[in-house]
């Protein structure tokens, strides 16, 4: 059918037309393809002195066997302790993935976060991300770059390690959200003067104040949610800090009641 992939008696058409010298252009009208089409179907088949029909259709079935072989599966996730199944991991990375692309972040830079943000410690070198992406270093590169200008991720190089490390932390997402309270600080801002040179009692004035009461409702909201936040942080790490040091005291508990070699 036209547009389709060409059949076995397209390819004898295409060699009839060769042999009769036609053109890629009047091979193509005769069976309504676009004469691109039928130049790349011989360029890769011999081109116009060695092309056989039978030849490039089983070329072309060779071809699209190769592709449908499957691909080797994911290798494992490293952070896949603590219990976890596998697949629910790769699952849950695949949609969070899809998410960070709904709200607009790219493909790469989605893959490159939701597979930083999915590992426990936070921190992935190049290396890491090609091999658990499967993509080229410098694919890893260009998001990296991206995702650092956005403040989304860092670098790091600790004293003795060779290679750089990329880190994720808890406040990403505060940023982001410092990030979008500036921005309607600044409409806010914008709102009101537009409200103030317009007049308040034009329609047109009357539309950037009732934008302003607006946006500056949303920015009294960011900040309690973001102070909330903090303080809820302070008292998560507080009690983990408690938790650690309880739990070194007990260790130390432990040795000093164990009895002495040779007692």
């Amino acid at each position: 059918m036209p547009g389709g992939r060409l059949t076995n008696e397209d390819r004898q058409q295409i060699a009839a037309g060769l042999a009769e010298g036609l053109g890629y252009a009047e091979i193509g009208r005769r069976l309504d393809r676009p004469a691109s089409t039928i130049m790349r179907e011989v360029t890769r088949n011999g081109g116009p002195g060695d092309y056989g029909a039978d030849q490039a259709h089983e070329a072309t079935r060779h071809r699209a066997r190769r592709h449908k072989q499957a691909r080797p599966p994911a290798p494992p996730i490293p952070d896949g302790a603590h219990g976890r199944d596998p697949q629910a991991v790769r699952d849950f990375t695949e949609s969070f993935t899809a998410l960070l692309i709904q709200q607009g972040l790219p493909r790469m830079e989605a893959r490159v976060m939701a597979c930083l943000y999915t590992t426990d410690s936070g921190v992935l070198t190049a290396a890491d991300l090609v091999q658990r992406l499967r993509v080229s270093p410098a694919s890893i590169s260009h998001a990296v770059a991206f995702l650092e200008q956005q403040g989304m991720l860092r670098r790091e190089r600790p004293p003795g390690v060779r290679r750089e490390r990329y880190v994720i932390d808890d406040e990403i997402w505060l940023r982001s959200l410092i990030a979008a309270l500036q921005m309607n600080e600044a409409l806010a801002a914008a709102s009101q003067r537009g409200a103030a040179i317009l007049g308040a009692t034009t329609p047109a004035g009357a539309r950037f104040e009732s934008s302003a009461e607006l946006l500056l409702l949303v920015s009294e909201a960011f900040h309690r949610v973001i102070e909330q936040w903090r303080q809820s942080a302070a008292a998560r790490s507080a009690q983990q800090a408690g938790h650690a040091d309880h739990t070194g005291r007990a260790r130390v508990l432990d040795r000093e009641d164990e009895p002495a070699a040779g007692g």
